[in-house]
């Protein structure tokens, strides 16, 4: 019996060394990558207002500074304020935003800011490392 309660907690002990909680640079990733997928998916959508269409687009990248601009920008857009979606979707951006400016400040590095990339660039970074 107390072979078996040492191999448990052994065990348990393992487990909790690799449940290691979000760093700010993989909650930021990973709330980025929501957000464009959470965009794609309602710019194909077909059940959409006609007034999505007119929303900037919206394609982040958290290693590019001007990704702050772009969600200021977008979280700022007037129109579309009546669609349940774009409101969740401003949300997100909001979030986002306020997590790379205060909370992951220091801990976040911008390798560029080039803000046309944020414009032209219709890939993500999985379709690039393919």
């Amino acid at each position: 019996m107390k072979m078996l309660m040492s191999l448990i907690a052994l065990l348990s002990a393992a487990l909790l060394a690799h449940a290691a909680p979000p760093t700010c640079y993989s909650r930021v990733l990973s709330l980025s990558k929501e957000i464009t997928e959470s965009f794609k998916a309602l710019q194909t959508s077909k059940d959409v207002d006609p007034c999505v269409e007119t929303l900037p687009r919206l394609y982040l990248d958290i290693h590019n500074y001007c990704v702050l601009t772009k969600l200021r920008d977008f979280v700022a857009y007037p129109r579309c304020e009546r669609v349940i979606e774009v409101s969740d979707l401003k949300e997100k951006a909001r979030s986002l935003y306020t997590i790379m400016i205060s909370y992951c400040r220091r801990d976040l590095v911008f390798l560029t800011d080039d803000c046309s990339a944020l414009e032209n660039s219709v890939e993500t970074s999985d379709e690039i490392d393919s």
